[in-house]
Order: structure tokens, then sequence, then C-alpha cells
């Protein structure tokens, strides 16, 4: 099997490594991802190189011969490439010491033998080496067989010492198309958090939304191994039920997983709107559980964009401490009715410009509304959707379809007046912006016009 690699510049320095290191009297393997995605006939972007037979301070010397390279580490030797997706590592050993991801001890081990090195790494799919020089695979778990066959199988009990391994096969679920081995449910029911860094955690989230083609299949994949218990936001959907003659796809919590199915297939590939989009999509109904009554005769969920606000800061910030992607994602979910009714209520421009400071930028909130009716039917993925279509030709025409309406007037136009800074420059500008909004004025002439009747 000849391994395919898109950059010339990565198959030319990966051909490069081994041939130093056999020469050394070492051996080069291929490991990881970039394995698994070669036989998926995938892109392969980055590489990890594992190298045998050699000690750090052999490995470096000789790496140092035709590249430039970048330490990671302090108590094991990872090589970066500057300049390439590339890196290089020793086998290591991992005593478990204490609780959460870095509660291991690491050294490296130059002669652990293959198998062993590989029954450290998470999934029988993640656990396969290529030798680049005699383009052959080892494969000591049966990853290539699980591959095909679709299947998340953990390599070893060792899964059970880093709790991430959970939430990573949620996004590879999610992004290969794979169905969990019992086994691998059953030993996944057994761990917990265990105080794992919120980066890393919110690092699997980010992957999940930002690469998952079956978004649902990771969530479940998230339920089915007792791990909901740990994203109370998102435990309250299931069972929360819906009215049938709207929400004829079941409860809250199968509404959100074919609304971010339905976001998945409308990714734009810009990964800082896609992330707040596809966030907003899954937070947009946390709202429902706090707020859903039977009254006159229908299951009723007044008020809950609004009562989404809380639970969603909750849960995003548990794992982030980014102010602004919390504030865009939680304004996005406390309006995410508003496309349709404003278009129902044949909403004039003030309305859209007001909406348009309050969620930043209207074409993310028409993406949100357009994921939550793939999650009443996913056939409507990719059809028109007469609000939204109505809402983002209105908005092109105000000129806010990316951005907040600009302020027309400004500080430096009242300072020219021979006002002075201070709280009553501030109070005047604030009322003109509320004065613009309601279309009063479309120029800085209009705008001083009124200044008088503001101070």
């Amino acid at each position: 099997m000849n391994l395919r690699i898109d950059n010339p510049e990565v198959a030319r320095a990966v051909r490069d490594i081994a041939g130093l290191v056999q020469a050394a009297g070492g051996r080069a393997w291929l490991v990881g991802g970039c394995v698994r995605d070669a036989l998926l006939e995938r892109p392969v972007k980055d590489v990890d190189v594992e190298v045998y037979g050699m000690d750090p301070d052999r490995l470096r010397s000789v790496l140092e011969t035709r590249f430039s390279l970048d330490l990671v580490g302090q108590s094991f030797a990872v090589f970066k490439l500057r300049g390439l997706p590339v890196d290089i590592a020793l086998p290591r050993r991992e005593v478990k010491t204490g609780e959460g991801h870095k509660g291991f001890a690491v050294r490296c081990d130059p002669g652990m033998p293959i198998r062993e090195a590989a029954a450290r790494r998470d999934f029988t799919i993640n656990a396969m080496l290529y030798d680049p020089l005699e383009q052959r695979i080892e494969d000591p778990f049966n990853g290539r067989a699980d591959l095909a066959a679709r299947c998340l199988r953990h390599t070893s009990d060792r899964f059970r010492e880093d709790p991430l391994r959970v939430l990573r096969g949620m996004q590879l679920v999610a992004r290969f198309g794979l169905t969990p081995a019992p086994e691998t449910i059953a030993i996944s029911r057994t761990m917990t958090l265990e105080g794992l860094a919120p980066e890393r955690i919110f690092g699997e989230w980010k992957k999940l939304l930002l690469l998952g083609e079956h978004i649902a299949s990771g969530l479940e994949w998230l339920r089915s191994a007792g791990w909901l218990v740990h994203f109370p936001e998102l435990e309250t959907l299931v069972g929360c039920a819906q009215e049938p003659e709207w929400h004829p796809e079941g409860d809250v919590w199968v509404h959100t997983l074919g609304a971010l199915d339905g976001f998945a297939r409308m990714r734009t590939g810009d990964d800082g709107e896609d992330l707040v989009v596809g966030l907003a999509v899954l937070c947009h109904d946390f709202g429902k559980p706090a707020t859903t009554r039977f009254e006159e005769g229908r299951l009723r969920s007044r008020g809950h964009e609004a009562a989404g606000e809380a639970p969603t800061r909750a849960f995003l910030g548990r794992m982030t401490n980014q102010e602004d992607l919390i504030r865009d994602v939680t304004a996005l979910v406390t309006t995410h009715l508003r496309p349709r009714e404003l278009f129902d209520g044949k909403a004039g421009d003030s309305a859209i410009r007001r909406l348009a400071r309050q969620v930043q930028r209207i074409d993310r909130l028409v993406r949100v509304a357009h994921a939550d009716r793939c999650g009443v039917d996913p056939a409507m993925a990719g059809t028109p959707y007469p609000a939204c279509d109505w809402l983002l030709e209105r908005a092109r025409a105000l000129e806010v379809v990316d951005s907040k309406p600009r302020p027309i007037v400004l500080g430096r136009h009242l300072i020219e007046q021979g006002m002075m800074p201070g709280p009553e420059m501030g109070r005047v500008l604030s009322a003109l912006y509320e004065q613009q909004l309601d279309g009063k004025f479309s120029t800085v002439e209009e705008g001083l016009i009124l200044v008088k009747e503001l101070s």
C-alpha cells in the first residue's frame, strides 16, 4: 500500500525522515490519524511519525542534519518540523498517577515493542502504523477491519486511563459514521470526566461541530456511554415532549439532533463562523425543559428563547472563558425564532436594524433558523425558507447582513460642533443611535440637526 500525502513537501519530508532514521539504525513509522485518513482516501494534512530504536538525543542530532526543529515537552521528546505539519516522537510509557488527562508519568522507551506501544492508543482505527520505506501497514489490533466495518472499538483496557477518549469517540463517530462496539460503550460507562481541563473538553466539542458529518450519531454515542450526566443542559432535552402537530419528529433531544445534522450540511468552511452557529444550534432549545407546559390542549414552550440564555451560558462557561463567543452564541439562542416572527408580522426596517444590533450578524441567525427547521424535517435542508429569504433580502438592503448598523454620527462630529467629551456626549450619541435605528435620519447632516433636540 502506498499511503498518499497530498502536500508534496510533507511527503518528501516523511521519506527523508524515514531514510535518515534507517541509516542511523532506527525505524520510523507513520501512526495515528494520518494512516486512518489515508485508508479512507481522505486528505492527509497532519502527519505523526513514531521512531523506534533511537534515544531522543540521537534522534534529534540526526534530524537536525536536514530539518529545523521545535522541541515540545520537558519529560519526553516530541519534535515538530518547523514550517510543516509533521510531528516526530518516540514510543512512551505512561503510568497513571492521578486524575484527569494530565495525571500521567511519562518517559520515552525506544525499545518498546510495537504492539505494546499501539495498545496505549485510544481506538483500533488509530492504532495502525505505516512504514513509508517498505510501504506496508502494521495492524496489531485489526484496526483496518474495524475501519472497513465502520466500528469504533477501544484498543485495550488502558482506554479507561484517559477519560478524554470518550469525548474523542464522540467526534470520531460523528466524523466517520462509526458504530461503537458494545464493549467500548460498556467501558466508557465506567468512566467520568475526572477533572479534565475545560480547554481539552471544548476541543473535542469543536471537532464535533466543525468536522462532524453525522453529529447526531456522535451525541447518541455520548448518551449511550452515559455521559450526558456531565452535560445536564443536554440531558434535560431527552424526554422533553413537544406538540406533535408542530414537532412530529419527537422530543427536544431528537429535534436538536436533527437540527445539528442540518447544520452539518450547511457549514461554510469558515471555522469561526461555523463554531458560533453550530454552538447556537446545539443550545437553541435549552430553554424548553423549563418552559414547556400543557396549555389549552397543547404542549407549549412560551418564552423558551429567553429562558435558554442561562443554561447556554452555564454550558459554555464550563468549557471556555471566551466571553465574545458566549455572547454571540447566546444572542442567537435568544432570538432564534425572530426570522419567522418578523416575517409573519411584516416588520419594518427599525425592527431589522435592532435585530442586527442584537445578534451582530443576521446571516448567522438565518443559518440557525434553517437548521432549526431541519430539526423538524431533514428533507428541508437546502430548500427555500421564505422567512429567512425575506429577512436576508431586507438585511442586504439595509447593509446589516454581516454586521450591526454602524453609527452615522460619531464623537468627532459632535466635537466639531463644539461639544466637550464626557457623559453628556455619550448620552447624546446613544440617543442618536436609537433614532438612527428608527430611521429618523440617514446622513451626518440630518443627525446633527437632531442634536439640539437631544441636548
